[in-house]
């Protein structure tokens, strides 16, 4: 399973540099687990930079995951994480519903840099 954090989306939505090392996991959708604060965040984005009918098409894309919510277990594992790992909040939403879906988290944000079960690219 592949989870992809929202720099990674953006960065493929915009075809950017990096957009090809994303695009194995998001291509995957039987194998992509899709964090409710991962559509957030990627939504919030590009409305902000584009506007609201992109980001609805991007949220739509994403939706081909699997789209895992935010509920008790995966929070507390979150403040968990947050903790042991001096994570963002965000990041530790991310990183606990990836683990929570046996996921590994593909990003280039550097917070996840050192962590187990992160292919990280640099």
């Amino acid at each position: 399973m592949n989870c992809v954090d929202s720099c990674g989306w953006l960065e493929y939505f915009a075809d950017g540099k990096k957009a090809s090392f994303y695009a194995k996991a998001i291509q995957d959708v039987e194998s992509l687990v899709v964090p409710t604060m991962v559509l957030l965040e990627v939504f919030k984005r590009i409305a902000q930079q584009r506007d609201e009918a992109t980001a609805l098409q991007a949220a739509a894309a994403m939706q081909q995951g699997r789209v895992v919510d935010l509920d008790a277990g995966i929070a507390l594992a979150a403040a968990a994480l947050g903790l042991r790992h001096g994570l963002p909040l965000a990041d530790s939403v991310i990183l606990a519903t990836a683990r929570a879906a046996d996921a590994v988290v593909w990003t280039q944000d550097a917070h996840f840099r050192d962590l187990p079960g992160v292919r990280f690219c640099a």
